[in-house]
């Protein structure tokens, strides 16, 4: 199995790190969407990352996609999502939560840094969305005491929302700040501190 993309976007952070707690054997070739786009076009007409290739060659896109792909190879009790309801749906909502967050981080720097002549009014919808997002993810977390969310383990719901608080607070440092969100800011660092998350990681590179 391939995993194209780089490890700032949280959308292939998140893959990258299931797969190395899965344990499950993969190739990553760190490819930009800007620098090294005409590769990956072949394999996604989208031209987007993460991108997956399975080992009989078909192509998975779109993060949920392959997460949902990695699930099925593991014995359902070591999936990192719960098997039973209420617990599945919270947690892919949660999941969810932090995914939006992510894009609305990556369309408001993609307005204010790649564009001539920047939409105030759209710069400012994102903005309100990712607080707002941050808003509703801090309550909730502070109302959940264990170190992870749903379980006594690490899940997908964590993975995703310490992945997009990197990203969004890297790429967004004068309108997110962690220490305003200390549920948050405990999740991530507890996320951060662990060996997959050290190893699966990059700086973000603005593109150019």
């Amino acid at each position: 199995m391939i995993l194209i993309g780089q490890y700032d976007s949280p959308f292939v952070r998140r893959v990258g790190v299931a797969l190395m707690l899965y344990d499950l054997p993969f190739e990553h070739r760190p490819w930009s969407v800007f620098r090294d786009g005409e590769k990956i076009a072949p394999l996604n007409p989208l031209v987007r990352v993460p991108t997956f290739e399975l080992d009989d060659g078909l192509v998975l896109v779109e993060s949920h996609a392959i997460l949902d792909y990695l699930d099925s190879l593991v014995p359902p009790g070591l999936a990192l999502l719960p098997r039973s309801e209420p617990e599945r749906h919270r947690a892919l909502r949660v999941a969810a939560l932090a995914m939006g967050l992510a894009e609305k981080a990556v369309s408001l720097f993609y307005e204010v840094r790649l564009h001539d002549q920047v939409s105030d009014a759209w710069a400012r919808r994102c903005g309100a969305q990712i607080l707002g997002a941050l808003a509703v993810l801090e309550r909730e977390r502070a109302e959940r005491f264990g170190d992870w969310w749903f379980e006594d383990r690490i899940g997908h719901a964590d993975i995703a929302l310490a992945c997009a608080l990197r990203f969004v607070s890297e790429a967004h440092p004068d309108l997110v700040i962690l220490s305003d969100y200390p549920a948050l800011e405990a999740h991530s660092a507890r996320c951060e501190a662990l060996d997959v998350f050290k190893t699966v990681s990059q700086p973000f590179i603005p593109p150019a």
